[in-house]
């Protein structure tokens, strides 16, 4: 499954738009399972932007968890602190949310 790429500009963005954002999903004492990746895959669908929250579990842990939350929903890993990590996946059909170019704009006034 191919992983989106954002450039640091893209990741600036979405970390601005997903401070004010609660988590929507909780993972909890079971860990990563198919019933949370499926959740999260619908909350991205619906959201495109989310906060997951992973309780318990090491740092390295943690952020093997994120990571194989986002290659199982195809979306990107945009940001991680502590136990919340964002993810973002856009919807094709019906985008909410618009991203800035990649690259930052060149022009000078």
């Amino acid at each position: 499954m191919p992983t989106i790429e954002l450039s640091e500009n893209q990741r600036r963005f979405l970390r601005g738009r997903a401070h004010a954002l609660k988590p929507t999903i909780q993972i909890g004492g079971k860990g990563l399972t198919e019933a949370v990746a499926a959740e999260t895959a619908r909350a991205l669908h619906d959201h495109e932007l989310i906060k997951v929250r992973a309780s318990g579990a090491d740092r390295d842990a943690r952020d093997a968890m994120f990571a194989d939350l986002a290659r199982r929903t195809r979306s990107a890993l945009v940001h991680r602190i502590g136990h919340v990590a964002v993810l973002y996946r856009a919807n094709t059909a019906k985008p909410g949310l618009v991203i800035p170019d990649p690259k930052p704009s060149t022009l000078k006034s």
